[in-house]
């Protein structure tokens, strides 16, 4: 098959596009929201027209409550973002939001999380992300315990937490870009973002690696190379047919949805079509790799 045959491009395509990830995380970082660093969040919903942005912003600064987030929301709202505030500090913003009266408005709910609240789960996303990848790795090296020939099965619960570490990595990258460049914030549905992805991107692995397990116990093939070709030819329309259906509907969320979960969307749309990717175009050829590396060994 095309993609076992230049699985080299393949694989050094998505190892650029992890190095340009790491890269963008390390020089741009991730805008940390209240969710983890703790602050105040608030909803605002005017009664007629909803004011403009920049009018608002300089009135917000000369509070000199340190930075404040807008979020445009519905047609009247605005998601209000800043750090934790007094009752009488909360009772100025929302003077200042209306304009010092002149446009009506209700606040329709307020949430103040201190920065312990922040560290604890900040503590429980990392912890999460470490639990699903160990729980995967011993998941397949069981699921594939009755295929150890010619590649032994913990050695595919390596590859697809390779594979995941891709697919999670190079989104996050992204992020860091966005963060940087348009002022996106890292929150609890980024952390819920992420888990959605491991689970999403190893299904699809696994379905593929399924299809090898089964074709090298029928002995389909004359080789392992041959093997995993024939495999993916099985698979990979299905893969991405069913990929493409879930990352229309994610577009149509970012497009279309409501301003609170828009970037949730478009985390899990970056997600499905890297783990589509790389559940065809770099975890299968890596298996052959490993392969053709042992037999390097063994002669």
């Amino acid at each position: 098959m095309f993609i076992i045959k230049h699985k080299k491009i393949f694989i050094g395509i998505s190892v650029l596009l992890v190095l340009l990830s790491i890269t963008s995380i390390c020089v741009f970082g991730l805008k940390i929201g209240i969710d983890f660093k703790g602050g105040a969040l608030s909803e605002v919903e005017y009664k007629s027209v909803r004011p403009i942005q920049a009018d608002l912003n300089p009135a917000l600064e000369a509070l000199n409550y340190g930075p404040i987030s807008l979020q445009p929301t519905g047609d009247l709202s605005y998601i209000v973002k800043s750090r934790d505030l007094t009752e009488a500090e909360h009772s100025q913003l929302l003077t200042t939001l209306s304009q010092n009266g002149q446009s009506a408005l209700e606040e329709k709910s307020f949430n103040s999380i201190g920065p312990s609240v922040g560290k604890e789960l900040t503590r429980k996303a990392i912890l999460s992300i470490v639990l699903v990848s160990l729980v995967l790795i011993c998941f397949i090296a069981f699921a594939f315990r009755k295929v150890s020939k010619p590649v032994s099965s913990w050695k595919y619960g390596i590859i697809a937490i390779a594979s995941l570490l891709h697919d999670v990595l190079i989104p996050v990258g992204i992020f860091a870009f966005l963060s940087h460049t348009f002022g996106v914030e890292i929150d609890s549905l980024f952390i819920v973002a992420v888990l959605t992805i491991l689970g999403l991107s190893v299904s699809d692995t696994i379905v593929i690696f399924d299809r090898i397990r089964e074709n090298l116990r029928n002995r389909v093939g004359n080789d392992f190379k041959e093997t995993v070709g024939t495999s993916l030819n099985q698979s990979f329309v299905r893969s991405i047919c069913t990929s493409l259906t879930v990352i229309l509907v994610l577009l149509a969320l970012v497009f279309f949805g409501p301003e609170s979960t828009k970037y949730f969307a478009l985390m899990l749309a970056f997600g499905m079509f890297f783990g589509t990717y790389s559940s065809i175009f770099l975890a299968s050829p890596l298996l052959v790799l490993t392969e053709e590396l042992q037999n390097k060994k063994k002669k």
